[in-house]
Formats: structure tokens, sequence, C-alpha cells
């Protein structure tokens, strides 16, 4: 009985103590976001590459966590209103600074391979199907490894991305697929351009920091 009672209340209270604990950060990571949306919202229209370098360099700041879901909730909630005229500057810029990273990690592996080992630059190789397919969070290991040399380095391509998006009013209709709705922007070539620039300058960064 006793043995009952123990395998039912340690997975019941592992599942509250885990709703409390989600509970405590969300409250002030809701109000986080609410600001930092306020703030972009404050940005939008009046300078477009201004917003596009600070959606860019947000996108890969934590690759995933709330600065990241801020921007890309911000991109995404400008799509529906711009669907008629092609699709949203905003949502592209965030897009394209969210693939940064992960390509970055690729261009890092493959320039400095010998500062990365076997499995990094295995990692490298596979970072490219995630940098593609628009999953920042591919670039996380190598970040979590080294957060002072790689967040850094990922922010500077991902901004720079961000940014000649903005430059050039390139629009995107899709809020997701990387490179598999690359015919939903206005300008596929010159997009496929600005992302390649960007992980070519994050990637050369990190690697020219990174300690061999």
């Amino acid at each position: 009985m006793d043995g009952i009672k123990s395998i039912l209340f340690y997975p019941v209270l592992g599942v509250l103590l885990t709703g409390f604990a989600m509970l405590l950060i969300n409250i002030p990571m809701s109000a986080i976001n609410t600001g930092l949306n306020h703030f972009l919202s404050g940005l939008s229209g009046t300078n477009a590459v201004l917003l596009g370098i600070i959606l860019g360099g947000m996108m890969a700041i934590d690759m995933g966590g709330p600065v990241n879901k801020a921007a890309y909730v911000f991109g995404t909630g400008t799509l529906a209103a711009t669907v008629a005229t092609g699709g949203s500057n905003i949502m592209a810029a965030v897009m394209a600074g969210g693939m940064v990273p992960p390509l970055a990690v690729f261009v890092a592996t493959l320039i400095f391979k010998q500062k990365f080992d076997q499995q990094e630059r295995q990692a490298g190789l596979t970072n490219i199907v995630m940098g593609l397919s628009f999953i920042t969070e591919g670039a996380i290991p190598f970040a979590a490894a080294d957060p002072a040399r790689a967040i850094p380095s990922f922010m500077v391509g991902s901004a720079v991305a961000g940014g000649l998006v903005g430059l050039t009013g390139i629009k995107l209709l899709a809020p997701h697929g990387g490179i598999f709705v690359i015919a939903l922007t206005s300008s596929p070539l010159l997009y496929l351009v600005f992302i390649g620039i960007g992980a070519i300058i994050s990637g050369v960064i990190f690697g020219l920091l990174k300690k061999g």
C-alpha cells in the first residue's frame, strides 16, 4: 500500500511543483513580452531598417526563448493586415534573423574546423537543415556552451540580415517555413542573399572569437 502511495504521490507532487514554478515564471515573462510588444509597436512604420535590425537581433538573443518569441509573435501579428499588399516586411525580417544562427554555426564549423571537435562539426552540418527550415533552436547547444562569444556573434549577423530586409522592403506572406516558403517572399533571391550575408558575418565572428 505504501508503495502504491509513493507511486501516485511523487509524480503528482512533481506535476504540482512544476506547474507552480511555471506560474511564477510566466507572470514576469508575460509583463516583459507585453512591454516588448508595445515597444516594437511604437517603432512600427517609423523606420523599417531600425525595426528590422532590432527584430533580427532579438531572434538571436535566446533562440526560442521569450525575447525570440516576442519578436516572432510581433511579426506574425502583422501578417493579417498585409496579405492584400503582398505580405509583411516585418515578418520577413523576423524570419531572416531567425534563420541566421544555425547557418552561422555551419559557416563557423566549416571555416574554422580546427576549433571544433568532430561532434561539433557534425552538428554544424545538421544546422544547415535547421537554419534553412527556420529552426533557430539548432544553434542553442553552441550558444549554451559558449554564450559570451556565440550569442553576440549570432546577434550581429541576424541584425544585419533583418536590417537589409527592412532596407529593401522585402515582404513575406508566411509565418514559418524558411526556404520552403521562399516563393512567398517578394524577392526570393535577394532574400536568400541577405540571409547568407548575415550567416557569414556571424559565422566568421563566432569562429574568430572561439578559443581553439
